[in-house]
């Protein structure tokens, strides 16, 4: 049996006519960038989240270099981040000459770690950048808490957890503003890139959409200097269906996650694997699943063979990446990410996974431990 890790065609035949009417409308309208079916979704976005404006950008990564960008972070600065995350948390903080700083992780949830950015804190800190990484969110009240008591902003890196909750709060909803990706694997997905950004301020709302249009204000007159990071017609249609699935999907994903700490256990798996912990007062809508699994390279081997997904996020963590040498960062410096790295695995994980498909994936485990 073959268990991909995400099967998107399994979700899209699930809501095929009413994506490709969607796409459709947007075609016979010509309206491709921006345009009523991307003010349509930012509102609908903006309502959901519980946020007073959503501005509609190209990607999750644009989301985080405007959110920098308007905070006029340059050269000299200094931002707080994670080591244990995606490419572009820190890469949107060197494009623009800043310095990211990495504060290591908690070993339970594999999101920053409060105490370790207490430490980093420096005269230079200027923005701290949490992730919700794999659908949980950080301890934000924490965080948010700590960098009022220094007077800098908290850039929610949200793009892991759209629809995640934190003491009844939507992931995204705490800090300065809130970051979100609809990259295709995303919990909601894009077909193709799209980003988007969350606030509360009106006039930093209006410097956002200025800021993803070259900085115009009024047509061909710029008021700042921006980029190219509109969000495109299509890509707002899409995710104005899905969003009205989007919590289905997320119960959906859960119960597999239930389902896989119930097989582990009925497997004789414990011993092996660590599930994820889910922190009091979140909801996880886990984008991914990920064990700590021994023997994690072997393991993923005998997987891949079999064919039965996983795939590991994330095997070097940024302050060890070639690019960022400069930073004078050395192996040893972030323990538990660095141990997180060699440990973690993320299991098949979407709605639409079926009760077959999951055991497939544990018998496979079963098979390589108990050899």
């Amino acid at each position: 049996m073959k268990v991909p890790q995400l099967d998107l065609n399994a979700q899209y035949l699930t809501i095929k006519d009413e994506l490709e009417a969607a796409i459709l409308g947007v075609v016979r309208q010509h309206a491709y960038i921006l345009g009523p079916a991307v003010e349509k979704f930012e509102k609908e976005i903006a309502q959901y989240i519980g946020m007073k404006h959503a501005i509609g950008v190209s990607s999750g990564s644009d989301s985080l270099l405007l959110s920098l960008m308007a905070l006029n972070i340059g050269e000299g600065d200094e931002v707080i981040t994670t080591p244990f995350t995606f490419f572009a948390t820190a890469s949107c903080v060197a494009r623009l000459k800043a310095r990211p700083v990495f504060a290591d992780i908690r070993p339970d949830t594999y999101n920053i770690d409060v105490d370790c950015i207490k430490k980093a804190i420096t005269k230079k800190t200027r923005a701290i950048i949490p992730v919700d990484l794999y659908g949980q969110a950080a301890e934000m009240e924490d965080i948010v808490a700590l960098a009022d008591k220094h007077g800098i902003k908290v850039i929610e890196d949200a793009c892991q957890a759209i629809g995640a909750q934190r003491n009844g709060k939507r992931a995204g909803a705490f800090g300065w503003v809130g970051c979100f990706s609809f990259y295709p694997s995303k919990n909601l997905g894009a077909c193709g890139e799209g980003g988007l950004i969350v606030t509360n301020d009106d006039d930093l709302a209006v410097r956002f959409r200025a800021l993803r249009q070259h900085g115009m204000t009024v047509v061909y007159h710029h008021d700042y200097l921006g980029i190219n990071a509109r969000m495109h017609g299509i890509q707002g249609a899409v995710l104005s269906v899905k969003l009205k699935y989007l919590d289905r999907w997320a119960k959906g994903r859960q119960a597999v996650a239930a389902k896989y700490e119930r097989l582990f256990a009925e497997a004789g798996l414990n011993e092996f694997l660590t599930p994820p912990v889910v922190m009091k007062g979140n909801e996880h809508i886990y984008h991914q699943y990920v064990v700590r699994a021994k023997h994690r390279d072997e393991l993923l081997e005998h997987m891949h063979k079999a064919t039965a997904g996983g795939t590991i996020y994330y095997p070097v963590p940024l302050h060890m990446q070639p690019c960022f040498k400069y930073l004078g960062y050395k192996q040893g410096d972030m323990p538990v990410t660095e141990q997180a790295c060699r440990e973690v695995l993320a299991l098949p994980i979407y709605a639409e996974l079926t009760d077959e498909q999951q055991r497939y994936v544990v018998d496979t485990m079963k098979e390589f431990y108990r050899k």
